[in-house]
């Protein structure tokens, strides 16, 4: 008998096209599957959904960043017995806010580079430069300013307190940019990401072309296995279910940094975790199967 999966997508965050682009993807992989398939678009109103919700044997939820993120849906999904894929409402939560998950990696003896919290656009940064400033609690780069210059601090202060009401400073590593998929509780291969910005920007995220990807990084061995276990460990630490994805830096010395914890990872052309998976032959449509299974 086939499964009934609706699939959440749009939401009010400023991901809310990637979102979509992640939603129609999974709906075309669900559909390949055999799977009885139900979009589900919203804005604010998701509570106008639960009898709808309630009918899906369980939800793929596309959504990225916001309340679809940060454990608002999730916690709303539990209360009303409805079932979702990805982690749950403590995990998301976590991992939205990048400070909460960068305390924990530093607790487990992970390295992550310096960083402070900020309230106000009028507070001034006490770390070194170079530095990164960006929203606390968002995704895909938004809202986020690499600073070289005393100049540029200002700017990039008013901008990333333009996306939320938390600025992070963290200490600007120049290195390589990693990307670990878990599936499961297992670490897939990693992704190298060499964009054309100074960073993986959201113009390198999300338009083809802009961004070379090299999967499985060109790492030895014992490095790979390295990063691996302790993107096991963290997503054990945090919580989080099903899947994710971890984000680091790497110094010219081969010291690699956590970033943050992605819970619902873009699912588009572009994006990372269906890379990760392909380079052990999973294909796409078998990716979206293993996470409805395992949530199920």
């Amino acid at each position: 008998m086939s499964i009934k999966v609706g699939i959440l997508m749009g939401g009010p965050s400023e991901e809310r096209e990637v979102s979509i682009h992640t939603g129609k993807a999974v709906l075309d992989a669900c559909k390949s599957n055999g799977y009885i398939t139900t979009e589900y678009f919203f804005q604010n109103d998701y509570r106008s959904f639960l009898k709808d919700l309630k009918d899906q044997e369980i939800i793929f939820n596309a959504l990225h960043g916001g309340i679809g993120e940060n454990g608002k849906i999730q916690e709303w999904m539990d209360k009303h017995n409805i079932r979702y894929t990805g982690s749950g409402p403590t995990a998301s939560a976590k991992c939205m806010d990048k400070a909460k998950s960068k305390e924990i990696a530093k607790l487990i003896g992970m390295k992550t580079p310096e960083w402070e919290i900020l309230f106000s656009q009028n507070d001034l940064p006490t770390l070194s430069l170079p530095f990164v400033i960006k929203p606390n609690d968002q995704g895909s780069t938004v809202g986020l300013s690499i600073v070289h210059n005393d100049s540029d601090i200002k700017p990039a202060l008013i901008k990333a307190f333009q996306h939320g009401n938390v600025v992070m400073v963290e200490k600007y590593i120049h290195g390589r940019e990693l990307t670990v998929t878990v599936l499961g509780e297992k670490a897939y291969p990693i992704v190298e990401i060499k964009p054309s910005h100074e960073l993986y920007d959201y113009e390198c995220k999300y338009t083809p072309g802009m961004s070379q990807y090299i999967c499985p990084a060109d790492l030895s061995e014992q490095l790979a296995k390295s990063i691996q276990n302790d993107t096991e460990l963290i997503f054990e630490e945090l919580k989080c279910n099903v899947y994710a994805r971890a984000d680091y830096l790497m110094d010219e010395i081969g010291d690699y940094y956590f970033l943050e914890m992605n819970t619902l990872p873009g699912m588009t052309s572009t994006s990372l975790v269906p890379k990760s998976v392909n380079a052990t032959g999973m294909s796409f449509d078998d990716l979206v199967k293993n996470i409805i299974e395992l949530s199920l």
